[in-house]
C-alpha cells in the first residue's frame, strides 16, 4: 500500500530509504556514534540500531545545541540519516539538517509515528512538502 502525506518542508531536498521510527525524542550529543551511525543513548528504544542511510522518524529532538554538529559529523562520515521526519522539528535538529543538507519535514497531515513503521520504504520530497510511504 502506498500513502502520500503532505507536510511542511523544513530543509529542501529529496531522498529515499528505509524508515527507522522512534516514539521517543532523539538527542544527537551522546546519542549517535558519528563513525558508525549506531544510536548509542542508553535506554532509548533505538539503542544499538543504525541510522546510516535511513529516513529517521521521531517526534522531535532534545538536548544540547552541539547536536547539530554531531549530526553534521555523522553525515560527513557517510553514516548519517538520508532524511529526517519529525512531528515538530526543533532548532537543533533543523540546524543539523541545514548544515548537513539532510531533507527534513515536519507537521505532517498524519502523525508519522503512528503511520510509518520501521522498515517501510519512504520517498521524501521536502522541496514540495510531501512523503510517499510504501508499507511492508
Amino acid at each position: 500500500m502506498e500513502i502520500i502525506i503532505k507536510g511542511r518542508g523544513v530543509v529542501r531536498g529529496e531522498a529515499s530509504g528505509s524508515a527507522l521510527v522512534s516514539k521517543e525524542p532523539i538527542c544527537f550529543v551522546g546519542g549517535i556514534n558519528t563513525k558508525t551511525g549506531v544510536l548509542t543513548e542508553k535506554g532509548h528504544e533505538l539503542y544499538g540500531q543504525c541510522a546510516a542511510g535511513k529516513v529517521l522518524v521521531f517526534p522531535t529532538g532534545k538536548g544540547s545545541t552541539g547536536g547539530a554538529y554531531v549530526l553534521f559529523e555523522a553525515v560527513s562520515n557517510g553514516v548519517g540519516p538520508c532524511a529526517i521526519i519529525n512531528c515538530d522539528i526543533e532548532q537543533v535538529t533543523a540546524v543539523g539538517c541545514i548544515i548537513s543538507e539532510i531533507p527534513a519535514l515536519d507537521r505532517l497531515e498524519r502523525n508519522p509515528i503512528e503511520t510509518i513503521k520501521t522498515g517501510d520504504l519512504i520517498k521524501v520530497n521536502a522541496t514540495k512538502g510531501f512523503i510517499k510511504v510504501i508499507q511492508n
